[in-house]
């Protein structure tokens, strides 16, 4: 039985180192952390390893109570090992709410696959409803803006709400659904969708979402599907990134994914034209701790795309 149990700590050396990693990339100097995770993350493996040990001197004790007890005491070992103490799992969780979440606002990302030939009579029907939900809501719901996809998945719709909360967005859903008016608008959208996609999302602490405004030009949205467990260190990385993009272009927002696809980042960039992207995104490597940021988060990734959007004439942020 021993060498079971140490066949499944040496298995689940990986996800501990994994763990200890994220915890010590977490920036300690954020205010809202209250001590250094470095301390933390230390004592919890320190705390594993007597554990650990502990455990395995209980062997020593006669066969009858080894056979009762060691399998218990194998499987503590190794879910300490595999999810952390208490204390680990209630720091990170910490981190995840207060430090990358701004926590004001729940965010909605709406993306409808409309059928070829119908976008401009779909764009009627949107210009319509939406504005419709935002009067019947305010201020609890606000539409942060509306586009269509110039170059990317085209055919396709592209918008972004604002929830004042949970709470916001599940009043906003339960009236919708009674609305007579926006049932009727929407029996006529349904007909010219493929299909369509719901995502929940927070906005970023450090990267607020861009109040209404009318810039024109176009809209790029980055997506970026991240490998589980590192949204603590692409979050340490862009909090740098970000500045050093910021003196050649205006962020207008970043959300992480917390309802549908999950371990997804989106940040929302505004260009007046294709050609002044170039020259943003070729001025910002001038920028000390730009090719840092790059690759850094490069390794991060899984999977990533890029759109061009339009904004529509009722959009917030066009």
């Amino acid at each position: 039985m021993l060498c079971s149990v140490n066949r499944a700590l040496t298995a689940a050396g990986g996800f501990r180192s994994r763990l200890t990693r994220q915890l010590l990339l977490a920036p300690v100097e954020v205010h809202h952390c209250k001590r250094p995770l470095h301390a933390s993350s230390n004592n919890s493996i320190s705390g594993i390893k007597d554990s650990a040990s502990s455990h395995l001197g209980s062997s020593t004790s006669s066969s009858e109570e080894t056979k009762k007890t060691l399998p218990q005491k194998a499987s503590h070992i190794v879910r300490s090992i595999l999810h952390g103490s208490e204390q680990v799992r209630q720091e990170t969780k910490d981190t995840l709410s207060k430090v990358l979440a701004r926590g004001k606002y729940v965010h909605e990302l709406a993306t409808h696959h409309v059928r070829p030939g119908c976008m401009d009579e779909y764009k009627a029907i949107v210009s319509e409803l939406y504005p419709l939900v935002v009067r019947t809501h305010s201020p609890g719901v606000k539409l942060v803006g509306s586009w269509e996809t110039d170059i990317g998945d085209l055919d396709t719709a592209v918008h972004i709400w604002e929830y004042q909360g949970y709470p916001a967005l599940s009043d906003a859903y339960s009236k919708n659904r009674d609305d007579p008016e926006y049932q009727r608008l929407y029996r006529k959208l349904q007909p010219l969708l493929n299909s369509r996609k719901s995502q929940i999302m927070l906005e970023f602490q450090f990267w607020p979402t861009h109040p209404p405004v009318a810039k024109g030009g176009v809209y790029e949205l980055r997506s970026y599907t991240l490998k589980s467990g590192t949204l603590l260190e692409w979050e340490h990385n862009w909090r740098v990134g970000v500045e050093c993009r910021r003196h050649h272009e205006e962020p207008m927002g970043a959300w992480f994914s917390q309802l549908g696809d999950l371990n997804q980042v989106h940040h929302l960039w505004q260009y007046s034209d294709l050609q002044v992207r170039k020259e943003v995104r070729e001025s910002a490597w001038s920028e000390n701790g730009w090719p840092e940021t790059v690759l850094n988060t490069v390794p991060l990734i899984q999977r990533m795309s890029s759109r061009i959007m339009l904004p529509m004439s009722f959009s917030s942020l066009k």
